[in-house]
Formats: C-alpha cells, sequence, structure tokens
C-alpha cells in the first residue's frame, strides 16, 4: 500500500472517530467538571437531614431472642434497634427456611414491650418524614409507591414506601418505607442533576449505575484507538527536513 493511501486511510480513520466519540467526550468532561465541583453533602441532602433522638441504654429491652420466638423463625438476615417515631423497636429481616433467595419478610417489634406492630400508616409515614427532616419547607405532596422503575430516584430500594415532598428551594423528596419504618432516601435537584450527568458519564441508560456495561467499554476503546490513531498520523504525516 502506497504511503498516500496510508496516510488517507489514517486520517479518514482519525476524523470519523473523532466525530463519533466527540460529543461523548464533551459528555465526559462537563460530568467531570461538575462531579469535581459539586458539594456532596448537597448532593446527598445532608443539609436537610435532622438529627433523630439516641436510643437511651438506660431503658429496659425484650431480649430479640422472646421476640424471634414469637415469630417462630431460626435465623435472621439483619436485625437493628432502630427509633421509629420516638420508640426503640427492633426491625427484623428475615426469610422463610427455603425462601433464602427472595425479598427478606420484615416485622417491626416494640423494644420495651416486646410486640409486633404493623407497617407504618400514611399518618405515621408523614410524621417520620416530617421528624427527619431539617429545611424550612412545607410538605407540599404525598405520593405511595409499590414499584420503582429502573430510571426512578427511588429505584433499587425498599418498596412500598412515601415519598413526601417539601416545598424547599432544592426540591427536597423524603422516602419513608412503610415496612422498615424508616427513613430510606433524601432527594433533591443537585442529585437529580447528578445522577443524569452520571447517566451519561457512565453511559447506562437502562439502570443508570452500571460501569461495566458494553457501550462503555467500547466507547472506552474508541477513545484509545482515536488517540492512538491522532498520534500515528502526526508521525507519519510530517515532513522529513531535507
Amino acid at each position: 500500500m502506497r504511503k498516500s493511501k496510508i496516510h488517507y486511510f489514517i486520517r479518514r480513520t482519525h476524523r470519523w472517530l473523532g466525530l463519533t466519540l466527540g460529543i461523548q467526550l464533551l459528555l465526559w468532561t462537563v460530568g467531570g467538571l461538575y462531579f469535581s465541583w459539586s458539594d456532596m453533602h448537597e448532593v446527598h441532602g445532608d443539609y436537610e437531614k435532622a438529627r433523630l433522638p439516641l436510643i437511651a441504654t438506660a431503658n429496659e429491652y425484650v431480649s430479640p431472642s422472646v421476640i424471634l420466638d414469637s415469630l417462630a423463625i431460626d435465623s435472621v438476615s439483619e436485625m437493628k434497634l432502630v427509633n421509629v417515631l420516638g420508640k426503640p423497636t427492633w426491625q427484623i429481616m428475615y426469610s422463610p427456611t427455603g425462601h433464602e433467595h427472595h425479598h427478606p419478610i420484615v416485622k417491626l417489634a416494640d423494644a420495651q414491650t416486646g410486640r409486633l406492630r404493623t407497617p407504618l400508616s400514611k399518618e405515621e409515614a408523614i410524621q417520620v418524614a416530617q421528624n427527619g427532616y431539617a429545611g424550612k419547607g412545607k410538605m407540599t405532596q404525598v405520593e405511595y409507591l409499590t414499584k420503582a422503575s429502573a430510571h426512578h430516584e427511588y429505584r433499587a430500594q425498599p418498596l412500598p414506601a412515601y415519598a413526601v415532598t417539601f416545598g424547599d428551594e432544592r426540591k427536597t423528596i423524603v422516602y419513608v418505607s412503610t415496612e422498615l419504618g424508616t427513613i430510606q432516601k433524601y432527594r433533591n435537584r443537585p442529585w437529580r442533576q447528578f445522577d443524569f450527568l452520571w447517566m451519561l458519564h457512565a453511559m447506562d441508560y437502562s439502570s443508570r449505575d452500571n460501569i461495566s456495561n458494553w457501550i462503555l467499554k467500547a466507547f472506552s476503546i474508541f477513545s484509545l484507538v482515536t488517540v492512538v490513531s491522532g498520534f500515528t498520523l502526526f508521525f507519519v504525516s510530517r515532513r522529513r527536513k531535507s
């Protein structure tokens, strides 16, 4: 192959790769700048999180074994002492025998009496959200969620849940799990902007969180080829000194 044809092939390959990848490279740069300049406390909603009261150790609590015996279960996946509406509560997660790979069952039990309690009602979930919210906005909307799509801001989180919206400048939404009895996530406008740019950055347009998807891998390889072809084009195109 003659040298002129090699030059033409390299230039054409580099041009089309650059055109194809240029937009994505721009999105990567914009996303990187936004991520590096963002206040992550603001993104995570830390400024809207109220400090919940600690659970007193001086109180007398029912032994967890008593509650487990009442449930007739021999193993749990997780058990925590949490604050539910000002009351110390055992949060118990377990799977029935033979169903270990299914979604765990959640039970709440009063840590002082041992009595099981039902999942949060709408009014209780609102109270939990208001107790955990430190912002200045007033509650504007309450939505009951039984499912969340892969693009929903509450994706991959415990359901059912109540989404309690507050009318502050960041458009904060507090998500309360009815079964767990506690706040799971704070979402606001900075987080939504971050999440959208992260989707473009990771090139995961289905679930937004998978950084090992084939589109990102392919574009990473194409970017490397573009850079290499650019360097090659520079060296093969320069004129030799006479």
